[in-house]
């Protein structure tokens, strides 16, 4: 399991068709005062992610001309962005309690770290990269509304996980689910791989072959329980956009009300109402 790496000598068709893989290793125990403090012991991370994150606007900018010239992102374009992506999701991992050791201050975590990706560098096509913000629509909406829903009992799962010193097995596996589709939106986005995010509910234990490595999410083969969760998280995106909707429309029409209000005037000497 390790980072995606640039490989010279690998032909650029060769991965058109490879998803991002997330592999993660499955805590057995965490230790209850690691998951009590845990977005507190984040905020070094929060920090430097929120200058990654403008580096990487500007990355994936200059990628996305290169790559509509090139046919794919130069060398050095793709290794940062999947360090960034791959720094992204160690940080995401350990705040949604899937991981308990702390994750390196690095783009490049080292072997033995619970918490790999795989990207791989492959040919892209003009056409798609051209109208790519386009394309990810569906999948970033799904994206959306699944965070959304699990953030919205974060605090539920939180004491699930600081009560039992662990995760149950089908909040591991829709939290994992929750975060390998996030990054394969992203890896979409940033133009890493030129396969559409999918495979949101996990997949068949035979769809990965044995001499590429096993994890506990590679494959994802999801429980029932947490695929159910999962359509929870998805229901619950939905109620909390939705009702974000009608606070905000509500709150809008309030201060248009109360900008009219305040917009009339009583004339001293008529005691008539003027705008």
């Amino acid at each position: 399991m390790a980072d995606a790496q640039w490989s010279p000598g690998r032909r650029a068709g060769d991965a058109e068709e490879f998803l991002p893989v997330l592999d993660l290793v499955e805590p057995v125990r965490q230790r209850r005062l690691t998951v009590f403090f845990r977005l507190l012991l984040l905020i070094p991370h929060f920090v430097v992610l929120f200058f990654l994150e403008i580096a990487s606007f500007f990355t994936v900018v200059f990628g996305w001309f290169a790559a509509l010239v090139l046919g794919r992102l130069p060398e050095p374009v793709f290794r940062f962005l999947a360090g960034v992506l791959g720094y992204r999701t160690r940080v995401a991992a350990s705040g949604m309690l899937l991981i308990d050791r702390y994750p390196p201050f690095a783009l490049n975590p080292p072997p033995d770290y619970p918490l790999q990706i795989d990207v791989r560098p492959s040919r892209l096509n003009r056409l798609a990269v051209f109208f790519r913000l386009v394309l990810v629509i569906p999948a970033a909406v799904v994206q959306s509304l699944a965070v959304s829903g699990w953030c919205v009992l974060a605090v539920l799962w939180w004491l699930i996980t600081l009560i039992l010193g662990r995760m149950p097995r089908p909040l591991f596996d829709a939290t994992a689910a929750t975060l390998r589709y996030e990054m394969r939106v992203s890896a979409y986005v940033s133009m890493l791989s030129p396969a559409y995010p999918k495979g949101f509910f996990g997949e068949d234990a035979l769809s990965v072959p044995e001499r590429q490595g096993r994890s506990a999410t590679r494959p994802l083969v999801m429980t029932s329980g947490g695929k159910a969760l999962l359509v929870l998280f998805l229901v619950l995106g939905l109620v909390n956009a939705l009702t974000a909707s009608v606070t905000r429309s509500s709150s809008d029409d309030s201060d248009m009300w109360m900008r009219q209000q305040t917009g009339r005037v009583v004339h001293p000497s008529t005691g008539m109402i003027a705008r």
